[in-house]
């Protein structure tokens, strides 16, 4: 599939997720039929229940962490986050910065956008502000942003340089970011692959954790950190299809496998 192809692919799909709530998104990718059902797209997701800025309606169960825990984020900062969704993260966020500081999501579905304006709206901020765009071609300014956060989005991006040299223009010098992201470790059949991304829809895009790190310091970031690594559990039966005994064990002792990681890097 090329690149435009892709992230028509992700627009209509997080289009028809964005009418959904997260109890059904834990039931099936979109409920449209014929849609890939026994995806469970929340399989990822942590409990925003005990985060102060936490609002249920902007939950979609669509993370793989929780970036802002490790994002050392100040009072009075101006925080991007990518891929904004409903703005889970953006509310949490803005519990941080407080009335002082200022909240950008970015997102390029129009349905997510739509939600995200309609939450914060209910909520009363000002100082929250949603922007159409594209990761890879962000409409922001230069050196505009003390810190970006972003959860389960940039393993959907297909040109993840693109990605992190945008993320690298718009932070402001000494400006960093934490990122919760979806990698693979290890040879992972392409069969098994695909049969991960039925179960679980945020394993599409995933590159191995190695290459990813390479990207990130490519692109010029210093300091990068793995605060977090987490090991997603594809069942033994969709394994047993694909993988011999010995590659099942190297599968489950961590040694092959897709994880969630949060990881940050700096502008220098």
């Amino acid at each position: 599939m090329n690149p435009n192809d892709l992230k028509l692919v992700v627009k209509e799909k997080y289009g028809q997720i964005a009418q959904q709530s997260k109890l059904q998104n834990e039931a099936s990718c979109c409920g449209a039929t014929g849609c890939c059902s026994t995806v469970d797209y929340t399989i990822f997701s942590e409990s925003y229940d005990k985060l102060e800025g936490y609002n249920p309606d902007a939950d979609l169960g669509l993370g793989c962490g929780i970036p802002t825990q490790f994002a050392g984020i100040k009072k009075g900062d101006h925080v991007l986050d990518l891929g904004s969704g409903a703005g889970n993260d953006c509310f949490v966020a803005r519990s941080i910065v407080g009335e002082t500081g200022k909240v950008t999501g970015l997102d390029f579905t129009e349905a997510m956008l739509a939600k995200a304006h309609e939450n914060a709206i209910k909520l009363g901020f000002n100082n929250v502000e949603f922007v159409k765009g594209d990761i890879e071609e962000m409409p922001l300014p230069d050196n505009a942003f003390d810190v970006i956060v972003s959860n389960c989005v940039l393993n959907l991006v297909p040109d993840k340089n693109k990605a992190f040299a945008q993320m690298l223009r718009v932070l402001k010098p000494e400006g960093h970011f934490c990122v919760s992201d979806v990698v693979i470790k290890g040879n992972m059949p392409e069969k098994l692959r695909k049969d991960a991304e039925m179960y679980a829809g945020c394993v599409s895009g995933a590159i191995d954790i190695s290459e990813y790190l390479e990207i990130i310091e490519k692109q010029g970031f210093k300091n990068i950190t793995i605060h977090k690594q987490k090991d997603i559990t594809i069942p033994d039966n969709i394994l047993a299809n694909y993988l011999t005994d010995a590659e099942i064990e190297s599968f489950q002792n961590g040694e092959t496998g897709i994880f969630s990681i949060t990881v940050s890097g700096y502008k220098h």
